[in-house]
C-alpha cells in the first residue's frame, strides 16, 4: 500500500528474451469496488499465477486486474526428434537391398531420409519444469506489479491536484453564498410582507400569528449550518489527499454529503443569487464525484 492518492486505472508491460524464446507479462487495471485479480498464464505456470497475485494483494487495495503472460517459443532452441519406427523401417529396407553393414557413414545417410529425424521445440511445459526459469518469471511477475502500482500513482497524483482544485472552488463558491446568505432575512421579510398585504386586503390577519410564522419562516431559511458543514467536509477532502492511500470510497461518501449539503441550500434559498451558488455547488460536486470513483 501507499500513503500517496492512487487511481484504479492502470497499464504495465514487462518483457524480455532468453535462449529458449522470449516472454512478455501485461496488466491493465479499471475500476472496481473491491479487489478483483485474475492472473492468465500457460499451462505448466500455476506456481506464478498464485505469486503474482499474491504480489497484488498486497499492493492494491481495489481495481479490477487482468494479468496475463505470454510465451513465444518460436526464437527458442529447436531440438532434434529421431523417429525410431521410421528409422527401423528404413534400416530393415537397407538391410534387405544390400549386404553391406550398416555403419556409421550408412546411417548417416539413412537419417537424412524425410520423416527419420524431425526438428521440434521445446514446449511451455519443458521451459514451466524449469525452476531457474520459473523463479525469473515470477521477479518479472512482481516487478510488473510494482510497474502497474508506479502508473496508477502517477494517474493518481494528477487526479489529486483536480480534486483539490474541485475542493478549492467549492470552498470559493461557500465564501460567496455565506455573503448572499446575510440577506436572506431581509430578502425573506420583504416577500414576507407582501404576502402579507395581500391578504390583509381580503381579510384580517392575525399579528400574533403572523409574527410566529415570520419567526417559523426565517428559522426554516436559516442555510448557516449548511454552510458549516460545507466548510467541514471541504476541509476533510483536503485532509483525506494530504493523508493519501486507499481513500476512495472515503471520498465517495463525502461527494454524497457535499450533495446533501448543496440541495438544502438551494431548497432554503430565497434569492437567485444564492440558488445560483448552490447549483454551481452542485455542479462541482458532480464533478468532484466523477474524479473520485476513479481513485483506489
Amino acid at each position: 500500500m501507499t500513503d500517496r492518492v492512487s487511481s484504479m486505472t492502470g497499464f504495465a508491460r514487462v518483457s524480455g528474451e532468453a535462449d529458449w524464446g522470449s516472454w512478455a507479462w501485461e496488466a491493465k487495471s479499471v475500476n472496481g469496488r473491491s479487489l478483483d485479480v485474475r492472473v492468465n498464464v500457460p499451462s505448466g505456470f500455476e506456481a506464478l499465477e498464485r505469486q503474482v497475485k499474491q504480489a497484488a494483494s498486497k499492493a492494491f487495495a481495489r481495481g479490477n486486474l487482468q494479468i496475463g503472460l505470454r510465451i513465444d517459443l518460436s526464437a527458442g532452441k529447436e531440438t532434434l526428434v529421431v523417429n525410431a519406427d521410421a528409422l527401423s523401417a528404413v534400416v530393415r529396407a537397407y538391410q534387405n537391398v544390400s549386404s553391406a553393414p550398416v555403419d556409421g557413414n550408412a546411417l548417416a545417410t539413412l537419417m537424412t531420409i524425410k520423416g527419420v529425424v524431425e526438428a521440434g521445440a521445446q514446449s511451455t511445459r519443458d521451459i514451466g519444469s524449469d525452476e531457474t526459469i520459473i523463479a525469473e518469471l515470477g521477479a518479472a511477475g512482481e516487478q510488473l506489479v510494482a510497474d502497474l502500482a508506479a502508473s496508477r500513482l502517477s494517474e493518481g497524483a494528477a487526479m489529486a491536484h483536480v480534486i483539490g482544485n474541485y475542493l478549492d472552488e467549492m470552498e470559493a463558491q461557500r465564501v460567496q453564498a455565506v455573503a448572499l446568505a446575510g440577506d436572506q432575512p431581509k430578502l425573506l421579510k420583504a416577500r414576507l410582507e407582501k404576502q402579507i398585504a395581500e391578504l390583509e386586503a381580503d381579510k384580517q390577519v392575525d399579528s400574533d400569528r403572523m409574527a410566529a410564522e415570520i419567526a417559523l419562516a426565517a428559522a426554516k431559511a436559516d442555510v448557516r449550518e449548511e454552510l458549516d458543514r460545507l466548510a467541514a467536509h471541504i476541509n476533510t477532502g483536503r485532509t483525506l489527499l494530504s493523508g493519501g492511500g486507499a481513500i476512495g470510497r472515503k471520498l465517495d461518501f463525502l461527494a454524497q454529503e457535499f450533495n446533501r449539503e448543496a440541495n438544502t441550500l438551494c431548497s432554503k434559498s430565497v434569492s437567485l443569487d444564492l440558488t445560483n451558488a448552490g447549483l454551481a455547488l452542485k455542479g462541482l460536486v458532480d464533478q468532484f464525484k466523477e474524479q473520485a470513483a476513479n481513485v483506489e
